[in-house]
């Protein structure tokens, strides 16, 4: 007897919230359902995962892996799928790749164990975080008198010397770098093998790069953009993404070119209005708070099939310490000659702090592991199908 549309609906549900998320489990179900897509192959053209899919007569969980990290979770394939529940095969394959990106995270991530705590509470860690790093600076300006009062000019370096900081945020930006370049190494040296062996070339560095900054694979396949709520397109969610990478990538490129100013040619901080370390800053600022709520009212309204429930808590976790980051920084230029300067600078550098010691474990991983699958299927597309299934 066929099983009903109670239970089919009741399995859809579970694989979206992540009952199935134990290791090996949802690699294994994901197998499932890639082998009927491959069979069906109606969505073939969508988007890179199905183009690699293609190629494949049979599935590794190294190739799920894969296949999971080139997958943008557009929701296409799910409205467009005549086997998606409430059909007894019930094909999600957005939720089902989800699923596996979330083992992902947490099978590469350096030390291990920090991956898998922080998937489980990813929002709570944040917070706490934050909150420590803000309070720890707080109350050391707080024992020297210097929590509330203004600052001449306000130069932040009275309150925190310039080498203090340094001896701070070095050590925590160079964990974050040491553990992503951990955690995306043993990605792609497991993923090589699975995509041809052939190594990356400057041609492929440069599409998956373009593929990458462009969010290409977040128009649906054909260009109209993503299903969020139900199966209408909408170029909601690339916009609001494209807001929150570049915003972050002008914050980032702002403190960079800072650091060049003060060591090459001796111009100190604080800058101001015109300055590019200030105009970069203030424009990724602004662009940070307009894409982290769009992207979490979207996130809010999304269909319940899309995705994975059980990782809401590290995706609301990045998206806290980022606007946090950008709300601090924005308010400490706003009351730079202000008493209140000292306190919400201590916010802004706890925030900063709080967000770089977790970029490994967090949302922000998503888009290192997902660069070097673009990376890997541009090397692969441009080598001969092994089996002549057309693929591309």
């Amino acid at each position: 007897m066929p099983p009903s549309l109670e239970a089919l609906t009741r399995e859809a549900a579970a694989l979206a919230s992540g009952e199935w998320a134990a290791p090996g489990v949802a690699e294994t179900e994901a197998v499932r359902q890639l082998q009927i897509c491959n069979a069906c192959r109606y969505c073939e053209g969508f988007c890179g995962s199905f183009q690699a899919m293609t190629r494949r007569l049979d599935f590794s969980h190294t190739d799920v892996h894969y296949l999971a990290n080139l997958c943008h979770s557009c929701g296409a394939c799910l409205h467009a799928c005549q086997y998606a529940p409430p059909h007894e095969f019930a094909v999600n394959i957005p939720a089902a790749l989800a699923q596996v990106r979330g083992q992902t995270y947490t099978a590469y991530a350096w030390p291990a164990a920090l991956g898998g705590l922080y998937r489980r509470n990813g929002l709570t860690l944040a917070l706490a975080a934050f909150g420590a790093l803000a309070a720890f600076l707080a109350a050391s300006l707080a024992l020297n008198g210097r929590l509330w009062g203004a600052v001449p000019t306000g130069d932040f370096y009275a309150l925190f010397p310039h080498g203090l900081l340094v001896s701070l945020f070095l050590p925590v930006f160079l964990w974050a770098a040491l553990a992503l370049g951990i955690g995306v190494t043993r990605f792609l040296r497991d993923i090589t093998p699975a995509t041809g062996g052939q190594p990356s070339t400057a041609a492929a560095t440069a599409e998956a790069a373009h593929l990458a900054l462009r969010l290409k694979y977040l128009d649906g396949g054909h260009g109209d953009g993503c299903n969020n709520e139900d199966d209408a397109f909408s170029q909601a969610r690339r916009h609001a993404h494209h807001l929150v990478f570049y915003g972050f990538a002008l914050c980032f490129a702002a403190t960079a070119l800072g650091t060049v100013y003060h060591y090459a040619f001796g111009w100190k901080a604080p800058y101001d209005w015109p300055s590019l370390p200030k105009l970069l800053g203030g424009v990724g600022g602004v662009a940070l708070m307009l894409g982290i709520p769009a992207l979490w009212w979207l996130k809010r309204r999304r269909h319940p099939l899309h995705g994975a429930a059980s990782q809401a808590a590290m995706d609301y976790g990045f998206m806290a310490l980022l606007l946090a980051t950008a709300v601090t920084g924005l308010a400490a230029w706003a009351t730079r000659s202000t008493a209140a300067l000292p306190l919400v600078l201590a916010l802004h550098l706890g925030a900063v702090m709080a967000l770089f010691l977790t970029l490994p474990y967090g949302k922000f991983a998503h888009g290192i592991y997902r660069s070097a699958a673009l990376l890997r299927h541009a090397v692969e597309r441009k080598q001969p199908d092994p089996h002549g299934l057309g693929g591309d």
